[in-house]
């Protein structure tokens, strides 16, 4: 069973569940979520022979939470995970992540090749920069209606989704991001939750029991922080402008869900396409039938399968 502590890295407190011996695996969380959403992958990885660290990310769960908007870039988030090996004292770490800790992931690979050996991101791919600010970008194209730009205004969306946390928690996890136009796209007058109701069944891979730590622990945080790492988006484009093109070289594995919207849409499916050309070393890209956006929680036995398989044989 996997215990929990709090560390002091990159000049944060980082609260992390932990278990297990052997070479470092960090896995990184995205949003809405915590480190219990590794729940189903943390006792199965420590099994086989690693030391297995889930942090609530930066803005999340009992980890801290800057006031200020601008220490959610790219730099802090990634900093954080340097900062995180180091304190476990390891030299290296395979790192994987889900969702906006894919791009944790994918940046650490990509920033120290020195530290994250070999890296595994889930639901979102690896990151291809554009020719503009993604922000600026889609309202060229004529959209102004993404949640992304709902998201950027301090205190619209936390009013929106801190009104009735259970409600919000239970939205966003139960109906995940099948349909775009329902989940990324805000509708007038409706916000980001859309039609909510309190009746909606959970998902067979969600009981209620998890949907209250959830709730629990975001009655505690708010979502602020975790809203903060959308508003830094655009900074982020012009903090990465030095890897324009770059390539993470290190052994790497793809999982999504075929029918998740990030990788179904007419930018994500491109880019599943076009995987090798950031990605070399790509050992391995799992696509599993019938899944949405919670992947590792939707069909842990095949995400475990795979992570495993990929982390001995590429764990040093």
């Amino acid at each position: 069973m996997f215990t929990s502590r709090t560390l002091v890295a990159n000049g944060i407190d980082l609260f992390l569940l932990e278990q297990g011996a052997g070479p470092l695996v960090v896995l990184c969380h995205g949003w809405p979520e915590l480190s219990y959403s590794w729940r189903h992958q943390i006792a199965a990885i420590a099994d086989a022979g690693f030391h297995v660290v889930a942090p609530d990310m930066r803005g999340f769960g009992r980890s801290s939470a800057p006031a200020d908007l601008a220490a959610y870039s790219i730099f802090d988030t990634v900093g954080d995970m340097v900062g995180l090996v180091r304190a476990l004292g390891q030299n290296n770490a395979v790192i994987i992540g889900h969702d906006w800790g894919a791009p944790v992931a994918w940046h650490a690979a990509l920033f120290r090749p020195d530290i994250f050996t070999a890296v595994a991101g889930l639901s979102v791919p690896p990151p291809f920069r554009g020719r503009g600010r993604p922000l600026e970008t889609l309202r060229q194209n004529g959209i102004n209606n993404f949640y992304w730009q709902y998201f950027q205004t301090p205190g619209v969306a936390e009013a929106e989704l801190e009104s009735d946390i259970a409600l919000t928690l239970r939205t966003l996890l139960g109906r995940g991001f099948a349909d775009p136009t329902a989940s990324l796209f805000i509708a007038d007058g409706k916000g980001f939750l859309g039609d909510a109701r309190a009746d909606r069944p959970l998902p067979d891979w969600l009981g209620e029991a998890d949907l209250a730590v959830f709730a629990e622990a975001y009655r505690t945080s708010g979502f602020r922080g975790g809203l903060n790492w959308y508003r830094n988006i655009d900074r982020n484009w012009e903090l990465t402008a030095p890897w324009q093109d770059a390539q993470i070289r290190q052994p790497s594995l793809f999982i999504a869900g075929a029918n998740d919207a990030v990788i179904t849409g007419l930018i994500g499916a491109k880019r599943i396409t076009e995987l090798e050309r950031v990605l070399p070393n790509l050992r391995h890209k799992l696509i599993i039938e019938g899944a949405g956006h919670w992947i590792q929680q939707e069909r842990p036995d095949q995400v475990n399968a795979a992570l495993i398989d990929f982390i001995a044989a590429n764990a040093t």
